[in-house]
């Protein structure tokens, strides 16, 4: 079983950039698929990124592709999820999860463990 916690939230202008990331403890992330997801206020919770658990392709949706980038850390078991030129509609709360599977890592329903969340708000 693994544990997750993600941490780097904070408050940015529109235009600027943040580095959020997970902290995995219990095992180590090369046994998972890692994603990240996020829920605005008022919406449901939707996919961000995730990077499969070869580490050798990441996923992303398209409100950020080419502005986000997915990457883990094997020796400090640590996901990141670096976001450049932010903007207002980034804001939500961001979420790491974990699974063991390979595919469909962009439905919720896939992943086992999940973190608590980290705010991320972006000024206009």
């Amino acid at each position: 079983q693994v544990q997750l916690v993600e941490s780097g939230g904070g408050l940015v202008q529109a235009g600027g950039s943040l580095r959020v990331s997970c902290a995995a403890s219990g095992r180590t992330i090369s046994a998972y698929s890692m994603g990240w997801f996020r829920q605005a206020p008022g919406k449901e919770r939707e996919f961000v990124a995730a990077i499969i658990r070869t580490g050798l392709s990441t996923f992303y949706a398209d409100s950020v592709k080419g502005r986000f980038t997915i990457s883990r850390d094997i020796a400090k078991n640590t996901v990141y999820l670096q976001m450049n030129n932010l903007k207002p509609e980034d804001t939500a709360v961001y979420y790491c999860a974990a699974t063991e599977k390979i595919y469909t890592l962009s439905t919720q329903g896939t992943y086992n463990y999940w973190g608590q969340g980290t705010q991320v708000t972006v000024s206009s």
